[in-house]
């Protein structure tokens, strides 16, 4: 049976327990969850529940043909999820996580989950924030999208996700307005050069500086 649709003020140190605990719950029973990140909210659940994934997509009104990005709690999480730790990704997790900068790397061979049609890909962040980190380190890797309805704007705020998906979320958990307010940039190191598919929180200069390329270089041709 499931709980009624509720906002949890995670500002609240009372209001914070309580809502991870049941987004704890709501993850583990392989439900959606809406959360708080650095750039906007996300909608969430458990990487490898394919059904919960799956429940996540449709509550977006969006096909597997744009995958979920998969959140972590640590840098380590990273190493069982991906094929290679290559010199690349440790450069950008080093730099930029946690952080705005989301990064597709080949993913490990043979995990049980379904995130869309990644193409033997995966698409990874640890944001910085420390309610979303708390909830990923409690439940694991966690396939999160932002907390829109495919076509309409990414909220900044709980209660601009519960606007969009009404009761078909219980847990909503508000940490605050989203301070970065804008979607991650999103970087492909899965290629034989890195590629920017999505430009965003992080500058292309910024990246291009640390990983000693021209910003032009990363832009897709």
């Amino acid at each position: 049976m499931s709980r009624p649709s509720q906002i949890y003020n995670c500002l609240d140190p009372e209001g914070r327990q309580a809502g991870l605990s049941a987004a704890v719950e709501a993850v583990r029973a392989g439900q959606c969850v809406v959360m708080p990140t650095d750039t906007v909210y996300g909608i969430g659940a458990d990487a490898f529940n394919n059904d919960a994934i799956a429940r996540l997509l449709a509550t977006k009104r969006r096909g597997p043909d744009m995958p979920v990005p998969v959140l972590v709690g640590s840098w380590l999480t990273v190493q069982g999820l991906v094929r290679e730790m290559t010199d690349t990704a440790q450069t950008l997790i080093e730099a930029f996580w946690p952080g705005g900068l989301s990064i597709i790397m080949p993913e490990a061979p043979s995990l049980p989950w379904n995130l869309g049609d990644t193409r033997g890909t995966v698409l990874l962040r640890m944001p910085n924030q420390p309610l979303a980190l708390e909830l990923l380190r409690e439940v694991g890797p966690m396939g999160v999208s932002s907390a829109n309805l495919t076509g309409h704007e990414p909220p900044t705020t709980a209660i601009g996700a519960k606007q969009q998906f009404g009761d078909a979320i219980s847990v909503y958990l508000d940490g605050g307005v989203s301070e970065v307010g804008e979607p991650s940039t999103i970087i492909d190191i899965s290629r034989p050069t890195p590629v920017i598919l999505r430009h965003g929180a992080t500058s292309a200069e910024h990246i291009g500086e640390v990983l000693n390329l021209d910003p032009e270089a990363l832009r897709r041709k």
